[in-house]
């Protein structure tokens, strides 16, 4: 497929077929939008093996790791639309109450919002452009997608899917640097769905808010997201659940845990057990093992080697990098204060610092990971599990697990989301439809005994009744 230079103009241009496409009426036939999931689905089965291929070559993933978290989870959020889409698109109907009468009857209708703009990153490259696109397609959207700069042979694959597929004035994608994303935001979009930073969700949305276009985002959360082990915790069973999570995609996820805060009665034992089951996994140097994920860029690489190298004392494990191949060690850090710079933002890399506090003090510990901007995870290791579904349904962060990591995503049926900081707005599965429509509420009225209850006068003895009855139907 040959290469697209973008500018304002070709943008403009393919936002507007995507307009006028979607005014065509077209999109709103539940029928053809399953028809467009199961056409989606054949492509990324058709393109798995290319899909599995790029992942490799611009994040060194394993093409198990690849089908496991990018094309596999396409696929199955993919076949939940569209088993689930004719039963979510079904108008609501609500009795419109007594107030109302005689219109008895309103239905709630789920609109698309029109023409989308999902703007995906570098680290899943498909399952989040993807993933969410299949949201926007059940919901009878539009889409453009703009595909991460960093990850230019899954961008590639990701044109050649979409390309070969579907009309561009339907579904478009986009490719480019900060400058091509911004050409985009210049466009008046209906909908748009940022994965990505913070600091980047602060300008997307100041850019929406010109035309108060509506968005989700979906964030990593700026002081990053805590896993707790208390001292009654399966110690082998968190290291090794831990391990395979900082290994995954060489701790370039969202949801990836930041830091972990350890009980100090068992804090030195579990350390060497997350050394063990790092080993067992990966090697004693991960970098010297091909399977080992690489980091997308030299940047990113000399980022994570700087801040290792502040700490370069307390590194109890890992530590080395190959800059030429943008590998770093899954590195422990350790001890780590509760305070210190390390802790205070989001890592995006293998670096793991390991936070000790006493285990009498946990209510303190979990005052100061509320009293920061929410996570977009948190992850709870204990054997007092009544204790974690207390602390899980008090503390304010996207989404989570006790006892486990990472899966809660993979739920069918449940919603994947941030809040503050991690984000706004929910998908998968029927959560990602409703993100995508707008519910639009009609009463159908009745031309045959309407009550004056609602006009004037009011005043006046024989005009007391109206006063009397809307206060009895207002119960």
């Amino acid at each position: 497929m040959a290469e697209i230079i973008w500018d304002q103009e070709l943008v403009h241009r393919t936002v507007e077929e995507q307009k006028n496409f979607f005014a065509s009426g077209t999109t709103l036939d539940i029928s053809w939008r399953i028809r467009q999931l199961k056409m989606l689905r054949e492509a990324v089965r058709s393109h798995e093996a290319q899909m599995v291929r790029a992942l490799n070559e611009d994040l060194g993933r394993h093409p198990t790791e690849g089908y496991f978290c990018d094309v596999g989870t396409v696929i199955m959020e993919i076949d939940e639309a569209i088993r689930g889409l004719r039963s979510w698109s079904r108008p609501e109907v609500h009795f419109s109450g007594f107030l109302c009468f005689p219109s008895m009857m309103t239905k709630v209708y789920k609109m698309p919002y029109g023409t989308t703009l999902i703007i995906s990153p570098f680290n899943f490259p498909f399952y989040l452009s993807l993933g969410v696109l299949v949201a926007a397609i059940a919901g009878g959207n539009t889409a453009v997608i703009k595909a991460s700069s960093k990850s230019k042979s899954c961008t590639r694959v990701l044109r050649e899917i979409i390309g070969d597929t579907f009309p561009s004035n339907y579904i478009a994608v986009i490719d480019g640097g900060h400058d091509v994303a911004d050409m985009c935001l210049e466009e008046r979009f209906d909908k748009i769905f940022y994965t990505g930073s913070p600091r980047v969700a602060r300008h997307v949305m100041e850019r929406a808010s010109v035309n108060l276009t509506p968005l989700a985002l979906e964030l990593g959360g700026e002081t990053g997201n805590w896993c707790v082990i208390r001292k009654d915790a399966d110690l082998d069973d968190a290291a090794r659940k831990i391990a395979f999570f900082k290994i995954c995609n060489s701790g370039q996820v969202c949801i990836n845990i930041n830091q972990v805060a350890v009980a100090e009665e068992v804090a030195e034992e579990f350390v060497k057990k997350l050394k063990k089951a790092v080993i067992k996994q990966i090697g004693e140097h991960p970098i010297e093992n091909p399977e080992y994920p690489r980091l997308i860029n030299e940047a990113a690489y000399e980022k994570c080697a700087s801040e290792a190298e502040k700490y370069r004392e307390r590194i109890v494990f890992g530590g080395t990098g190959n800059p030429s191949a943008c590998k770093y060690d899954t590195t422990i850090i350790y001890p780590v204060d509760i305070d210190e710079p390390l802790v205070g933002h989001e890592l995006f890399c293998p670096l793991l610092p390991v936070v000790p506090y006493k285990d009498a003090d946990i209510d303190k510990l979990l005052d100061v990971i509320a009293s920061r901007e929410h996570g977009l995870a948190l992850y709870i290791f204990t054997d007092d599990v009544k204790w974690a579904d207390k602390v899980m349904h008090t503390q304010q962060f996207g989404g989570g697990c006790i006892n486990e990591v990472c899966i809660h995503m993979m739920v069918k049926g449940a919603p994947f989301n941030g809040t503050g900081h991690s984000g706004m707005g929910a998908y998968h599965g029927i959560w990602g439809f409703r993100e995508f429509t707008h519910p639009q509420t009609v009463l159908r009225g009745s031309t045959k005994l309407n009550l004056p209850l609602r006009e004037h006068p009011y005043s006046g003895m024989k005009n007391r009744y109206k006063e009397i009855m809307v206060r009895f139907f207002e119960r």
